[in-house]
């Protein structure tokens, strides 16, 4: 039942507010901002409850087609689970301390973000093939509708078109894709529920068919992650989405493709992926490498933490490559580490937006370690995390990637999977280098004339809900950052489990 509840709460939440007139939205929208708020909560709650439980539904749903209502929770999905759930009671929380972004009402943004909510919760709890499908592409239009009409005002229309376009064409090639690889799996072994999937592991297909089903899977799942080089919708996506957006695309869109792939893939066809896995991993390591170059030189800052997003996610795909235990909890980690820091540093970046009305970073600015020292602080701790500093949550997953990486499961190509080592290291130099010079632009003010008024335009501290949001995040990167097993120890019997194909 509190499954169920899980998935109906935001959902219906969300079916109300997109429903509202505009007018009406207007007139009402104190109480709008308090309904969306209480689903949230809610929903945040049912989750705890899930989880804590490891509770479940199975029903019959389609029968013609073998079809199950089936949605369950456990060590692989758990820790997303609970995060969306919390991350959105706090994306609803910002937004609801900032003025609505203009192109439609308050009820219709925030039923966007309890509609992605809605979609992004299933995907994680599916337990039926063809129902993980629905769930995922159930994100895709409202994300659309925040980048298309409450994107960046300060834009041309064609600039949130072409956006928001090559979002939705790029995703629906990868959910293509990826429904021609479930179609393929379910016709040869007979079902659709991930669970026997897993248990049959790719027994049964022959060889070559695995390979073929695994780079389906993989390549529009890939576009999903992004990986490079399938990632050049991303970047424009996040510069013109507003800050729920954003937040909610880097914290837990790009999750649910490398979800996928563990799910999907690695689950029901391991020897597909591990053939494969030498690709895998040098695109993942190409990935970093190509998204801190760009960093170094990207002048917008919603931008440059896009294209460092590719970079982080080419470090979960090296560890997904390694098919080892160690590489699929650094995987699992690693989501988690990214969605707090994309998180924390889109938000930051939202609220100065903003103020400034432009993230161009070649605009001589404010030191805000002197005018707003909260956004300082927050900035260099995000900034921190982003480079990988022992101590702060990216840490352990991307050592422990390169750590699996080097000592891949038996099967895997040793010699490239320690070259993509290599080119990890290197990435993880550029990641230092692109966040010093952020550091060195807006924590020092790097470039400010002191007689250019102008250029020391006042910035509003953050302070309140906002603030109360960052603090949290903050705190959460330091937690983890020195106790990682509050993590590891989720997953670590359901990863065991899941690569060896023994149902628990």
């Amino acid at each position: 039942m509190a499954v169920t509840l899980l998935l109906l709460v935001p959902l219906l939440a969300a079916a109300v507010l997109l429903a509202m007139p505009t007018g009406t939205a207007s007139r009402t929208e104190p109480g709008v901002a308090i309904g969306a708020l209480v689903a949230a909560l809610v929903t945040a709650g049912l989750a705890v409850a899930v989880v804590a439980g490891s509770q479940s539904v199975d029903v019959p749903w389609i029968r013609s087609l073998g079809i199950r209502w089936h949605f369950a929770v456990d060590g692989i999905s758990a820790a997303l689970v609970l995060f969306t759930a919390l991350l959105v009671v706090a994306v609803v929380l910002h937004a609801l301390a900032a003025p609505t972004p203009q192109g439609g009402s308050r009820s219709t943004y925030l039923g966007c973000i309890l509609l992605i909510e809605a979609g992004a919760l299933a995907t994680f709890l599916a337990r039926d093939a063809l129902l993980f499908f629905i769930a995922f592409e159930v994100v895709l239009v409202p994300m659309w509708l925040l980048i298309r009409r409450f994107g960046d005002e300060h834009v041309r229309d064609t600039a949130r078109a072409d956006a928001s376009g090559r979002f939705i064409l790029f995703t629906v090639f990868g959910s293509t894709l990826m429904l021609i690889g479930i179609l393929f799996l379910v016709a040869h072994q007979g079902t659709s529920d991930l669970t026997l999937l897993g248990q049959l592991h790719g027994k049964g297909l022959s060889r070559g068919l695995e390979i073929a089903i695994a780079a389906i899977l993989l390549t529009g799942l890939a576009v999903k992650v992004p990986l490079w080089p399938l990632h050049t919708w991303l970047p424009s996506a996040h510069t013109i989405a507003p800050t729920a957006g954003s937040v909610l695309l880097a914290a837990v869109l790009l999750k649910m493709g490398t979800y996928g792939i563990v799910r999907l893939a690695v689950a029901a066809v391991p020897d597909g992926v591990a053939a494969l896995s030498p690709v895998l991993a040098v695109l993942g390591a190409v990935g970093t490498i190509w998204g801190g170059l760009a960093c170094l030189v990207e002048r917008d800052l919603k931008r440059l933490i896009a294209y460092s997003s590719v970079a982080h996610m080419g470090f979960i795909a090296i560890a997904i490559a390694s098919g080892s235990h160690t590489g699929l909890q650094a995987a699992l980690f690693g989501n988690i580490a990214h969605g707090i820091v994309a998180a924390l540093l889109f938000f930051l970046v939202g609220d100065l937006k903003e103020q400034w009305g432009s993230a161009d970073l070649t605009v001589p600015r404010v030191a805000l370690r002197d005018r707003a020292p909260r956004f300082g602080i927050a900035f260099v701790f995000g900034l921190a995390a982003a480079l990988g500093l022992p101590g702060l949550v990216s840490f352990w997953g991307e050592f422990l990637a390169l750590y699996a990486a080097w000592s891949p499961a038996e099967g895997v190509n040793v010699g490239v999977l320690r070259a993509t080592v290599v080119v990890g290291a290197v990435g993880i130099a550029l990641a230092a280098a692109y966040a010093l010079r952020v550091a060195r632009i807006l924590w020092a003010g790097e470039g400010a004339p002191e007689t250019d008024t102008v250029a020391r335009d006042v910035v509003a501290d953050e302070r309140g809900i906002r603030w109360g949001v960052v603090v949290s995040l903050i705190a959460v990167m330091l937690t983890l950052g020195v106790v990682p097993h509050l993590l590891l120890t989720i997953s670590e019997l359901d990863a065991a489990a899941l690569l060896s194909g023994v149902a628990r």
